[in-house]
């Protein structure tokens, strides 16, 4: 590119220059690593910078993009015709890219500028060298697509599908695998770049295999026995039901059948109860096997009623011969073989252990995105687990598609935007159920095996996280990533957060609790406050019946003095709860006195003294009324003695006779 005499793009150049002399320097092997950032070149971008906007006129400031970009091609179509990408002397490149991604950033340059590069480098190179270059992509990736991904997406998009066309899917595969990781990791989860809104199939994938039967013999008799439950245009028929007859069978265009299959298909056992089912022959499953494929690549082709009778007995008789081969392949991995006189009767452990690890080698790298469709190899394909599993997993796949067809699951995407992947077929209740019955069936197949609940795992897992892809796409692709939070709600929070947590001062009240001040032993002197007034003896100890007495007088004079009902009515209130306290204490000493007691009289028997209480008996009365007690006792025998004297004279003052009274008498 030729830009000789243009001032600013010697400018550039010369520029860009120094800067690759600045980092061959920093590295002076060349090579990938280490990236370059603008830390490396110490401010030296920010001089770059000044020095573009010293150079350009206030109305040209938009040219500079066309200079730099002429610059950047000029140096890099050099150094490409070179160096080449084996050397070390191709780190300036390298350098280069860098460079631009660094001036991408402030704008200083097209963003997508690094990419056109890079877009141009892989047409320039090999498949051995767009390895290399992909490294580079893979090391740079998250740098690469930080800023200003809109102006580099569809560059990058169109980059990574020449490469695809480029590359070979069975010989190349993980490289296949590599550039598709790279797009999946540098576009949005969201994007709408490889959706396929309008649910479009690739219908340009179409199986070729043989369509005649050249190692057919017709004129042998049973060359080959086809199940009449498997070609039947109806649902899973039972003998009694539908008899093998040739009426109802149903030949496919496509797929030649033997004029005496449908008369040898069942056997029957003596009682005719149940039928036992034969091994499919393998030539007359071939074609059916591979007519499969057409209706794998394009589902909707099911809404027919005829394709999707020939696919449900299509596949019934592919799942049987599986596992009838699968049943083969048990049988002699568990019986001992004979010894063979050319070769050991045992093997060394190690023997063993290399070759199951070879199996495992064989099941991981057993993928090919083209199947060979020849007849010859067709009885080696099946007999591979790892085709067979490939093969069910297509099934499983469109049996899954099928039940998303159910009035069940239509209703829960009834309300969907993208009414473009939404079909107004509906599965019928008969097919739903061989459908659900198939991939239960499936599911049980895929579990055998190597590995074999790994595996189906696996393919459960995807297929589980498929559908929710199938939901996302029909509610019209809503944005999945959430708005970033703003700086200024970041630090409220966290302000609203440590406020929260720092500790504070105790209030000298808490909200809502009891004023405690009267605990305090401050007060009047000669008073007890606080816990020492908690401490009467009043407060704990139980009162006398006689405490009451005086109360309750005082009560029933209130209510005779009372002038409105409600005082009277509240003396009456105070009276009948002192009378109740009174009668539970005395309940406990007294009880002997409540038949005296009568309704609407008052307590006054109950605040009698007992007669125990006069004599002196009892033990209640403190020690000086005993001692009164007993002087009063003395006192009343002097005057019974001096009483008794009288009466032995028989004679009183005035001359009568006296008669004796009986207390004396009883003394």
């Amino acid at each position: 590119m030729s830009s000789a005499g243009i001032s600013s793009v010697d400018r550039f150049t010369e520029v860009l220059k120094e800067l690759l002399e600045r980092s061959r320097r920093i590295k002076p092997h060349g090579g990938i690593e280490p990236a370059l950032t603008s830390s490396t070149f110490e401010g030296e971008v920010e001089s770059i910078t000044k020095r573009v906007k010293d150079g350009l006129s206030a109305n040209k400031s938009q040219d500079h993009y066309a200079a730099l970009e002429t610059s950047c091609r000029n140096i890099f179509y050099n150094l490409l015709a070179s160096t080449s990408i084996e050397d070390d002397s191709f780190g300036p490149i390298w350098d280069l890219l860098d460079i631009v991604s660094i001036l991408s950033d402030p704008l200083l340059c097209e963003p997508g500028l690094v990419f056109w590069l890079v877009e141009e480098l892989l047409d320039s190179q090999t498949i051995d060298g767009c390895r290399l270059i992909f490294d580079y992509l893979d090391s740079r990736r998250e740098r690469l697509t930080a800023k200003h991904f809109k102006q580099k997406q569809l560059i990058i998009l169109r980059a990574c599908n020449e490469l695809l066309r480029r590359l070979s899917r069975a010989e190349d595969t993980v490289f296949c695998g590599r550039v598709f990781i790279f797009m999946f990791q540098s576009f949005p989860l969201g994007d709408r770049s490889s959706v396929n809104l309008r649910g479009e199939y690739h219908v340009e994938n179409v199986t070729v295999f043989e369509k005649t039967q050249g190692k057919l013999d017709e004129s042998s008799e049973g060359a080959m026995e086809i199940d009449q439950k498997t070609i039947t245009t109806g649902t899973e028929s039972t003998p009694s039901d539908n008899p093998p007859t040739a009426t109802n069978v149903e030949a496919d265009t496509s797929t030649p059948q033997p004029a005496d299959t449908a008369t040898k298909s069942v056997k029957i056992d003596a009682q005719g109860e149940k039928p036992q089912e034969t091994e499919p022959d393998t030539d007359t499953l071939y074609p059916i096997f591979w007519s499969l494929q057409d209706t794998f690549s394009q589902p909707t082709r099911l809404f027919d009623t005829q394709v999707f009778s020939s696919f449900r007995s299509g596949l019934d008789l592919t799942l049987r011969k599986f596992k009838f081969v699968q049943q083969h392949q048990q049988s002699r991995g568990t019986s001992k073989p004979l010894p063979s006189p050319t070769r050991p009767l045992k093997r060394k452990r190690s023997d063993i252990t290399s070759s199951d690890h070879h199996t495992k080698q064989q099941l991981a790298s057993s993928f090919n995105p083209r199947y060979l469709t020849s007849r010859d190899l067709f009885e080696l394909e099946i007999s591979d687990l790892a085709f067979r599993r490939h093969i069910l997993v297509q099934a499983l796949i469109l049996v899954d598609f099928l039940l998303s067809l159910t009035p069940k699951a239509k209703r829960k995407l009834e309300h969907s935007s993208n009414k473009s992947v939404l079909y107004n077929y509906t599965l019928a209740e008969e097919d739903i159920k061989w459908a659900t019955a198939t991939r239960a069936e499936i599911a049980t197949y895929l579990q055998q095996g190597q590995e074999g609940k790994f595996y189906y795992r696996m393919v459960d897992t995807v297929l589980s996280r498929d559908k929710n892809w199938v939901h996302w796409k029909a509610g019209g692709c809503v944005a999945i990533e959430e708005t970033p939070l703003s700086a200024d709600f970041v630090f409220d929070s966290q302000r609203g957060a440590q406020k929260t947590c720092a500790p504070r001062r105790i209030r000298p009240t808490p909200l809502g609790s009891l004023d405690l001040s009267f605990l305090s032993n401050t007060g009047d002197e000669g008073q007890a406050q606080g816990l020492e007034a908690l401490k009467k003896p009043d407060r704990y100890t139980l009162p006398k019946v006689e405490d009451y007495q005086v109360s309750i007088m005082e009560d029933e004079f209130d209510m005779d003095m009372a002038q409105t009902d409600e005082e009277k009515e509240g003396a009456a209130e105070a009276r009948a709860s002192k009378m109740w306290r009174a009668l539970r204490i005395a309940s406990k000493s007294r009880l002997n006195l409540f038949d005296k007691l009568e309704d609407g009289k008052g307590l006054e028997p109950l605040f009698e003294k007992p007669a125990s209480m006069e004599t002196g008996d009892e033990n209640e009365g403190t020690k000086g009324e005993v001692v009164e007690n007993r002087r009063k006792n003395e006192s009343v025998k002097g005057d019974m003695e001096e009483i008794a004297k009288k009466e032995v004279d028989g004679v009183n003052d005035d001359g009568t006779m006296e008669a004796v009274p009986t207390g004396v008498e009883a003394t």
